[in-house]
């Protein structure tokens, strides 16, 4: 049985942000004195068939909600 339900970071844009810290990493930065950053984009999924198979009802508000629905 696969997930009935997932609130993930999905936010690709970030990538180039990422490289650049690990380009300076490699050029000698310590990775202590860099910036955190946390997700600020997620993602929430919800697997419509897992839910049938469990006999769950999902309500609509939170299909509405949903950025993605699985048949």
């Amino acid at each position: 049985m696969e997930r009935l339900l997932v609130i993930a970071w999905n936010d690709c844009s970030k990538c180039v942000e990422y490289a650049v810290y690990v380009d300076k990493i490699i050029r000698g930065a310590k990775p202590g004195d860099l910036p955190v950053e946390q997700p600020t984009k997620f993602e929430l999924v919800i697997n419509g068939k897992t839910a049938k198979a469990l006999g769950l009802t999902i309500p609509q508000s939170l299909l509405i909600m949903a950025d993605k629905v699985i048949e």
